[in-house]
This record gives C-alpha cells, sequence and structure tokens, in this order.
C-alpha cells in the first residue's frame, strides 16, 4: 500500500497504460520535456521516449485532429489541453467529428482528451472553467471527472481503453489536495457509466461531483453533528452517460435531493437531472428539486470573488438545512 495524491494516481496510470499497449502515447503542450503544467507526466519522457510523449505546437485544435488521425491508424493517443478552458479551440473537432465517427462510418475514435478543469484556486475566468456542459449536449462523448485518487486513476485506465472518445476532467484542486492508500499489488479500473455513494445518509441526497464532493461531505459532517440529520452524498463520477439507476436510487430511499455542481447554473448538467427527477420521481418527493451552482457570470480573478460567485459552505450549509427543513 501507498499514499498518493491525485495527480500521482493520474500520472500512474498513463505510465501503467503505456506499458500495457504500446498503441497509447501522449501528446500535448509542455508534457515532454517540462513534464506537464502540472507535473502529470513527470518522468514519462525519459521512460518512454520522444515518440510517445509529443511536445506540441501550442494549437490545440492541431493536438486533437493529430489525436484522431493516429486513433484512426490503430493507435490509443490521450491528448493533454495544459487548461481545460482551451478545449473550446478544438470543439468542432470533437463535437462534429470524433464524437459523430462512430455512427458515420463504423469508425471508432479511441482517444482520451484531458486535463484540469474547476476554479477554487484563483486563476481567473481563463483558467478556471467548467466546461463539462458545453459536451454534455454531444452523443458520441463520454464526459469523465473523478474526485478521489482511486476514480482518478481507475477511470483514466477505462477511458484509455474505450473505443470511442472521453473528456476526461481533473479538477486542479484536487491534484495535490487530495490523496488515498492505494494498493501496489492490484489493477485499480473503474468501470465508466457508474455512480458510487461516497457518503450513505437516510435524510436527503445531494448529487455532485468533482471538487464538490468533498465540499459537500465537510457540510455533511457539520449537520449530522449540529442538527442530526444524515445526508447522503452520490458522486457522479462519468457525467455522460449519466447513471440514473443509482440516482434514482438515491432520492427514493431519502425524499429530498439537492443538486450541485460549480459549473454556472443557467444550462448546467443540474438542470438535467431536476428535470428528470421532477418528472419520473415526482410521487417520492418530499419537497423540492433543488439547484446551488455558480453564478451566471465569468469566474472573476479575486478570491475574495470567486468565493462568492461559487457554491460555498455558507451557500451549501443554508440550501441544507432549508431542504431538510421543508
Amino acid at each position: 500500500m501507498a499514499v498518493i495524491t491525485y495527480i500521482e494516481a493520474i500520472r500512474q496510470a498513463l505510465d501503467e497504460e503505456m506499458t500495457r499497449d504500446e498503441r497509447v502515447f501522449l501528446l500535448g503542450e509542455d508534457i515532454g520535456v517540462y513534464e506537464g503544467a502540472f507535473k502529470a507526466t513527470a518522468g514519462l519522457l525519459e521512460k518512454y521516449g520522444a515518440e510517445r510523449v509529443l511536445d506540441t505546437p501550442i494549437s490545440e485544435s492541431a493536438i486533437v485532429g493529430a489525436a484522431i488521425g493516429a486513433a484512426y491508424m490503430g493507435m490509443r493517443p490521450v491528448a493533454e489541453m495544459q487548461f481545460i478552458d482551451f478545449i473550446t479551440c478544438c470543439f468542432q473537432m470533437l463535437t462534429s467529428f470524433a464524437a459523430k465517427s462512430h455512427w458515420r462510418w463504423q469508425a471508432g475514435v479511441p482517444i482520451v482528451v484531458r486535463g484540469p478543469t474547476g476554479a477554487w484556486v484563483g486563476a481567473g475566468p481563463f483558467h478556471s472553467q467548467a466546461m463539462e456542459a458545453y459536451f454534455f449536449h454531444t452523443p458520441g462523448l463520454k464526459i469523465v471527472m473523478p474526485a478521489t485518487a482511486r476514480d482518478a486513476k481507475g477511470l483514466l485506465k477505462a477511458s484509455i481503453r474505450d473505443p470511442n472518445p472521453v473528456l476526461f476532467l481533473e479538477h486542479k484542486l484536487l491534484y495535490r489536495h487530495i490523496k488515498e492508500d492505494l494498493p501496489d499489488d492490484e489493477e485499480i479500473l473503474e468501470p465508466l457509466g457508474q455512480a458510487r455513494i461516497h457518503r450513505p445518509g437516510r435524510d436527503m441526497t445531494i448529487v455532485t461531483y468533482g471538487a464538490m464532493v468533498h465540499k459537500t461531505h465537510a457540510i455533511a459532517d457539520r449537520i449530522a453533528a449540529e442538527d442530526g440529520a444524515e445526508i447522503e452524498i452520490l458522486d457522479l463520477r462519468t457525467l455522460k452517460p449519466l447513471d440514473w439507476e443509482t440516482i434514482y436510487a438515491s432520492v427514493k430511499r431519502t425524499s429530498k435531493v439537492l443538486i450541485t455542481h460549480e459549473d454556472q447554473l443557467t444550462g448546467g448538467i443540474g438542470g438535467e437531472i431536476a428535470a428528470r427527477i421532477s418528472q419520473d420521481l415526482f410521487e417520492w418527493l418530499d419537497g423540492p428539486v433543488i439547484r446551488l451552482a455558480a453564478e451566471d457570470t465569468p469566474v472573476p480573478y479575486h478570491k475574495g470573488l470567486e468565493h462568492a460567485f461559487l457554491p460555498n459552505d455558507d451557500k451549501l450549509l443554508a440550501a441544507c438545512r432549508s431542504l431538510l427543513a421543508y
């Protein structure tokens, strides 16, 4: 057993998959000599060489385009976005080409596009965005966002082995804040498309993902200590496809649900989840379906403003207590 960080779990997953399958290679900006902006590829250039760890020009559309072409030739590319915000530069390549390839001519595109996402670190409006909702509407793409070191490792390995394109979103706040004791002699492979109960409870359900799993856990512990209520936290893990079976089962158990994410409220993934719960589980509900998300503005650079913009602890605590009392 060894205690590893979230970012080390990602590095290990890349290393193990490159050892397991010679078709797997990495490409992205500064991932070779510099070992990545967050050091996710540390040591991999030295181990595997420049033919499998490729430093690219600063052109996200070229990175993803090259990855798609390599996938057509039988390779398994893993493309890094230095910050996930810049994935918008290759939106067309992903949504109109990679995602539709399977239906267009029965050719899968086994690529993973991974990179750091999210706020809470004062990185400003161009390096802190939550981009998942832009792609949530696109058939043919899978979207993964792990909250723990184990899931970061196991879900990345599963994503690399998937026959179709996967967006793998890594919350930058978690890179070195989250640590976990993982076995050295066990292959960690977590299935895509399955949510998990992060914290069991009986009085209400919180549906969330990414860094908000840990934010909500702290609030749930506080409410348990101060109010005696037990909140269940459901970590989605995979955002597309969503695990409706697990979501519905949790809501039926508790009869109250809060959906929270740090993406903006309008058009966020929480809206789809809320709509389906309201439609399909109306008779099971003992209160309104509540959404708590970021404000509908760009992410502020100033840390105080960023904190006010996000679904912070005070907002979470108030929303939970209001729903519990309904």
